[in-house]
């Protein structure tokens, strides 16, 4: 049941008593209420206040730790300073030199070593302590352009400068001057050697120089292209004819690599034009030996060269063989003649004059009355100009079809000239001009 009161707080209906005045009671302030969804954090715990002399000795035992720490770094410091101080005293004392020097050592320099190498080497030997820093030394002192190569005494405890003062000395090995006449033989430039006390004997030329020692020379790019095909000696051709100061104390693979050195610079200009022409080194060099021999007169050598490749390209039904008909290589016409396979230091070597009789598998291989074109090898070793007119014979005389020529007999007026002709009946009215008819 609902009871109604009126605003004095009593029921409706009873009567009201009167109001007695009374102080107002203070009110205390209201507490705020707290989020429903929160607890209150507990409020900080305080740290108890340390006494001032518990703080002190805190710090002093702080202190005496880091003390040690501080102290080791410090040694550290000074222990790298005296060792950096040790090692830059030994530095020093590479390169002023030692108090005592070793054994004297021939230390052998190789042309064309770098200073890198040098210092190795001498490191390797004992000679010095630090490579790198022999190496800076040479570089950074503008002597590296001085060092030579060869033999040279040098000994332990030298100082940097007494080294290289030692190595930039020019050392004089014996020498000796070689001249390859144009148009030599393999054989002959294997006794020049021979005769000038640079080789034992003429075998151990030629082995060395076809490779049958096992010497290899692959590194020239002729000489891998010279083709297995029968021919006598795989040399031949190639032992460049010049003049040569080599030294007198070498081994006969040096000697033999010098004359191919020579060659291969002498005919790396010729590349683009032997494939524009579509030949090879092997047939110019073979071509360039018969020029040699049947002219050898740079005048000449083009119009020679020009019979030849007529010879041998011609579309005239006279020349259907293509046979190059050389009297420097064929079986005897005459014994005056300088014959590759009858009267040449080749043919000597061989036994052929001894025996009377050139092998029929050689005639069937070099014999330019017998076979069609080019034989298996050259004929002696070419000069450049012979090679270059092989490579580029005479024009006008291709057009105008000389084939034939004949040189003026030795013991006659003309000897030394040259008559060309185009026909056999001219060739021979030549021939009895130059003094050769009998």
């Amino acid at each position: 049941m609902r009871i109604n009161r009126n605003d004095s707080g009593a029921p409706n209906g009873a009567p009201q008593a009167q109001p007695t005045p009374a102080a107002p009671e203070k009110k205390a302030p209201a507490e705020p209420k707290e989020p429903v969804t929160q607890e209150k954090a507990p409020a900080p715990k305080q740290k108890p206040h340390k006494s001032k002399a518990k703080k002190e000795k805190e710090a002093d035992e702080h202190t005496g730790r880091r003390f040690p720490v501080g102290c080791l770094i410090v040694l550290i410091v000074l222990a790298l300073v005296a060792f950096g101080g040790y090692q830059v005293m030994k530095f020093y004392g590479e390169i002023d030199g030692g108090t005592e020097l070793g054994e004297e050592q021939t230390i052998t320099i190789e042309q064309g070593s770098s200073v890198g190498n040098i210092a190795t080497q001498l490191k390797d030997a004992g000679i010095i302590e630090y490579d790198w820093l022999f190496k800076q030394y040479v570089k950074y002192s503008g002597k590296a352009g001085g060092i030579q190569y060869g033999d040279f005494t040098l000994r332990s405890g030298m100082d940097y400068n007494s080294i290289i003062q030692t190595i930039s000395q020019e050392v004089r090995r014996p020498t000796t001057n070689i001249t390859i006449p144009e148009g030599t033989t393999a054989v002959g430039v294997a006794q020049i050697f021979v005769d000038a006390g640079l080789v034992e004997d003429v075998d151990t030329f030629l082995n060395c120089a076809n490779g049958t020692d096992g010497s290899d020379f692959s590194q020239y790019s002729f000489w891998t292209q010279i083709p297995d095909n029968g021919r006598l000696m795989k040399c031949e051709g190639y032992l460049f004819p010049d003049t040569y100061n080599v030294y007198a104390d070498e081994d006969v693979y040096y000697y033999v690599d010098t004359l191919y050195s020579e060659f291969a610079a002498k005919t790396e200009g010729l590349t683009d034009t032997i494939n524009e022409k579509g030949t090879t080194l092997d047939d110019v060099v073979k071509l360039a030996s018969f020029i040699q021999e049947e002219a050898g007169v740079e005048a000449e050598d083009a119009k020679v060269s020009a019979c030849f490749h007529n010879r041998l390209e011609s579309d005239d039904p006279l020349w259907a063989e293509h046979k190059l008909e050389s009297n420097a290589c064929s079986y005897i016409t005459q014994d005056v003649e300088n014959n590759y396979l009858w009267n040449s230091p080749t043919a000597e070597y061989y036994g052929w004059p001894e025996a009377g009789v050139i092998p029929e598998e050689v005639l069937n291989a070099y014999d330019t009355y017998r076979i069609s074109g080019l034989p298996a090898g050259p004929i002696s070793c070419p000069g450049y100009a012979a090679i270059e007119a092989a490579l580029n014979p005479d024009q006008q005389f291709i057009d105008e079809g000389y084939f034939f020529f004949v040189t003026g007999h030795p013991d006659t007026d003309v000897a030394g000239q040259y008559f060309y002709a185009k026909t056999a009946d001219e060739h021979q009215v030549n021939v009895e001009k130059a003094g050769w008819a009998y």
